[in-house]
């Protein structure tokens, strides 16, 4: 088989399994733009297939051996299994085979303007920022996030320019199959215990993303293990902080729980950007794309007004209705970092209390994390657990949210998420906040639970 710089050369048609995923269905929509023929088999339908669809994209329902006799190249992810059908049959039939990772590294190297966006949180949110700064700026960049960007209706936007923003995660080392010219690292921390055993394996595998940047590396520079990386790597970078770095903020203000902020460039005050999402931690998250925007050359209008377009991604903090006359939000939330930030956030709207509904995502981080969990959880005034949601995981521990929930006191671990819908009916007032916290299944309790009024 070809290497991954040049495989794209020599096909003419590609075929996705799993095609609906967040990230199968950016690169089958980029590719589909650039001219290849695209293909795609899902074991269900979404709006997402919906929308490849309508592109003139073939979707199947299932798979089957049958799905790939006309392809050039299957494209798949570390998720399917060797027997899966399709993959199986591409085996017997000589038709090369290549992760999702690997043809994100294929895509990103035909541009010569390419950022890729890595770090333990907040990856969706600077990218989208940093997108529509972007598009603001006339840019006209092509876009691969991990969730949909309400300002450009998707995950995606193939575009003509030369310029290219991706999210870049680090989990299996998929990022390393990335050499950006620019890179963006938001934070380091120790996650995926599956596969990386401690922190140091987490910032050797950020070291090599930062040598494989071609270009300018933007770090957040009050994070310690983000600046180990770069020191092992060798290399310098543009630095962002709330309080510290070439880009930080001053003056910051709250109204109704959304910052505004100065920004200072080196030490000069260049503007003052207003956020439409709420949240200490999207101030650093602005600072991010800031950051990467200036140094790409952008102005400071485009960029104003490019991040108060910003108006959260998909379950970022994202408000989905009403429950009681309650607001629920819907978060994606998982790490204990990003749990805690978001319900701090969510107490800075003064609400009389916040319901918090979480999902533990994967049995070996919730059993390397189960009192930081609960520590970020406490933040809440109301604690429902759900069942931990495995992914790609088996239960070799006996970990459950039982555990979590014995540790903050009045929690409360059901067993199903229409126990957790009847309880939150019965319970919200008008006044409250209802956060819906995971990264698996969760968000269906917000469709059970809206409109009740």
């Amino acid at each position: 088989m070809e290497t991954e710089k040049n495989i794209l050369d020599n096909v003419s048609s590609l075929h996705f399994t799993g095609i609906g995923g967040i990230g199968m269905s950016a690169l089958a929509e980029i590719l589909n733009h650039l001219g290849y023929r695209i293909s795609g088999s899902d074991l269900n339908t979404s709006p997402i297939t919906e929308r490849l669809e309508s592109l003139g994209i073939s979707v199947e329902k299932g798979n089957c051996a049958e799905f790939v006799d006309n392809c050039d190249l299957l494209v798949y992810t570390a998720a399917v299994k060797p027997d899966n059908p399709e993959l199986a049959a591409a085996k017997e039939k000589g038709i090369p085979a290549v992760e999702r990772a690997d043809l994100l590294g294929c895509v990103q190297r035909k541009f010569a303007e390419s950022v890729a966006v890595a770090g333990t949180h907040g990856k969706t949110t600077v990218t989208s920022m940093i997108s529509l700064i972007l598009l603001e700026a006339g840019y006209d960049p092509t876009i691969c996030a991990g969730g949909v960007i309400p300002g450009i209706g998707s995950n995606a936007r193939a575009a003509s320019g030369d310029w290219f923003v991706c999210e870049a995660c680090e989990y299996v080392d998929s990022f390393l199959r990335l050499s950006p010219k620019y890179s963006v690292i938001t934070n380091v921390e120790h996650d995926h215990t599956d596969y990386f055993p401690t922190i140091d394996d987490v910032i050797a595998s950020f070291a090599q993303f930062i040598k494989q940047t071609s270009g300018p590396i933007i770090i957040n520079g009050r994070d310690e293990n983000a600046l180990k990386a770069l020191d092992i790597a060798g290399k310098e970078a543009v630095t962002f902080g709330l309080d510290v770095g070439d880009y930080h903020s001053e003056n910051i203000e709250f109204l109704n729980g959304r910052p505004s902020f100065d920004v200072i460039e080196r030490g000069e005050s260049i503007g003052r950007v207003k956020l439409a999402v709420p949240g200490l931690f999207n101030v650093e998250n602005a600072l991010a794309a800031i950051a990467l925007a200036r140094t790409a050359g952008v102005e400071m209008r485009a960029i104003i007004s490019g991040l108060y377009g910003f108006t959260g991604a998909v379950r970022r903090f994202q408000l989905v209705g009403t429950c009681n006359g309650a607001e629920v939000f819907d978060d994606y939330a998982h790490h204990p970092h990003e749990m805690f930030e978001t319900l701090k956030a969510a107490k800075m709207f003064n609400k009389n209390r916040v319901i918090c509904v979480f999902q533990p995502h994967t049995y070996s981080r919730t059993e390397s994390f189960k009192t930081e969990m609960a520590d970020a959880l406490s933040l809440a005034d109301v604690v429902l657990l759900a069942p931990i949601y495995a992914a790609r995981e088996t239960n070799t521990t006996g970990i459950s949210s039982d555990d979590i929930a014995e540790l903050i006191p009045g929690a409360f671990s059901l067993q199903s998420f229409s126990e957790i819908a009847d309880y939150i009916r019965t319970e919200a007032r008008p006044d409250d906040m209802i956060i819906i916290m995971g990264a698996g299944d969760i968000n269906a309790v917000s469709k059970m639970i809206i409109n009740q009024n």
